[in-house]
């Protein structure tokens, strides 16, 4: 049968559940009546209000640590710990270049310079070799990114920078309940600060907001204080120890949110069973690397990760992606267009005005994160995943995926 690409009957002419609106979403009368005494209260606002306070509570033991900071999104989350670690202009912090463009802006924010190390060809993750390659006297921070859910060797990058007095902090919006190789705790409790945001496509969410997590009481401390303007609630004051934003979460997500949390471990759950029936199903395609279930123990399927060896199955990721989308499931070749260096942000350096600070003098271009680039260029292609996928969906998937692997398997074959 032909590719829907080429004319032939898609797979699926429905659209599969998604987290974009109802039909992929867990969201019912809990959160309603969540809001509805909220409102009932008159008090919106979390300084006089109890419910933000309540979620850093259940977070912090659901995770087990000793403080979480609630803010207004994940990419506040990250600016709340790189504030904490308190960099000097220009002083650096480590970054993967897969990653959302939210992880650069906290570094940005803080007018510290964004430093781009390679990842693992596999994990898209930073590796401790890639990091310790980058590592100057003016490094303050790595910021470890679990991607799509899958774990980074946090373990081993605390080796690397703690004795060096770099803080580890780990951007965990996509990782919700993922469990590190090595040691216990699930991911965001391993380094010295973890982040997690409850956008909308998330595990759980809330529309927007986010949560920082640490043991340190000094950092949680200085986090609090930054997302609300620097003032010491705490002490009667009206005064502003420092520099910070209003970044506070307001009583209306707090409540949305603690009712999401209770749903976390069956959403993690769900989205395990869906990628462990595609790994099993689609296993012994050649030129496709699945996760393993190993891995799917300890990832938790934000996206589903394939990766393409070219030479084997005939085309790179972009048709195999364009190919997929055709069919009727949602697949992005790459997850980005290009590495976050690359674009015009940083590599025009577009920042306070026309200074480009603080990357002045900075120059970011292609093949500086050669292994980064060939995932988003050649390897990678991302499947959607969602814990309101019912068996049929999931037949689907392996449907079209057996499909447009056969397709090109087969030109490759002839053309070999």
């Amino acid at each position: 049968m032909p590719l829907a690409l080429h004319g032939g009957t898609p797979v699926r002419t429905e659209p599969l559940p998604t987290s974009l609106d109802s039909s992929g979403r867990i969201l019912g009368r809990a959160e309603q009546e969540a809001v509805e005494r909220v409102i009932a209260s008159g008090v919106l606002w979390r300084v006089t209000g109890t419910e933000v306070a309540a979620l850093e509570t259940e977070f912090a033991a659901l995770l087990g640590t000793a403080h979480a900071v609630a803010s207004t999104s994940g990419t506040s989350a990250l600016h709340l710990a790189v504030a904490a670690v308190n960099p000097e202009p220009g002083d650096e912090v480590i970054v993967p270049p897969v990653t959302d463009f939210g992880t650069v802006i906290a570094v940005l924010a803080c007018n510290a310079v964004p430093v781009f190390a390679d990842v693992d060809p596999v994990t898209g993750c930073l590796t401790p070799e890639s990091v310790a390659a980058k590592i100057t006297s003016r490094t303050r921070a790595v910021i470890a990114v679990h991607l799509f859910g899958g774990p980074a060797p946090i373990g081993e990058l605390v080796e690397l920078c703690r004795p060096r007095g770099i803080t580890v902090i780990e951007d965990c919006a996509q990782a919700y309940l993922t469990v590190p190789h090595g040691g216990t705790g699930y991911a965001g409790t391993r380094g010295d600060i973890g982040c997690f945001s409850l956008q909308q496509t998330k595990h759980i969410t809330a529309g927007d907001g986010g949560l920082t997590v640490t043991d340190d009481p000094e950092l949680a401390r200085r986090m609090r204080l930054f997302a609300d303007k620097g003032w010491p609630r705490d002490t009667g004051e009206r005064t502003h120890l420092f520099l910070g934003l209003n970044y506070r979460m307001t009583e209306l997500v707090g409540a949305v949110a603690r009712v999401q949390l209770t749903r976390l471990g069956e959403i993690v759950a769900a989205r395990r069973a869906v990628a462990a029936r595609l790994t099993k199903e689609l296993d012994g395609l050649a030129g496709l690397r699945l996760p393993s279930p190993e891995e799917i123990s300890r990832h938790s399927f934000w996206l589903y990760p394939v990766l393409l060896d070219p030479e084997l199955v005939g085309t790179d990721n972009a048709d195999f992606g364009a190919a997929l989308l055709a069919e009727g499931i949602p697949a992005s070749a790459g997850y980005l267009d290009r590495p976050v260096y690359l674009t015009p942000a940083m590599a025009e350096r577009r920042t306070y005005g026309i200074s480009g600070f603080p990357i002045d003098g900075r120059h970011y271009a292609k093949g500086d994160c050669p292994v980064a680039e060939d995932m988003i260029e050649r390897t990678l292609v991302v499947l959607q995943c969602n814990e309101r996928y019912s068996d049929q969906d999931v037949d689907d998937i392996i449907t079209a995926l057996r499909r447009v692997h056969a397709h090109f398997a087969h030109f490759a074959h002839l053309a070999g």
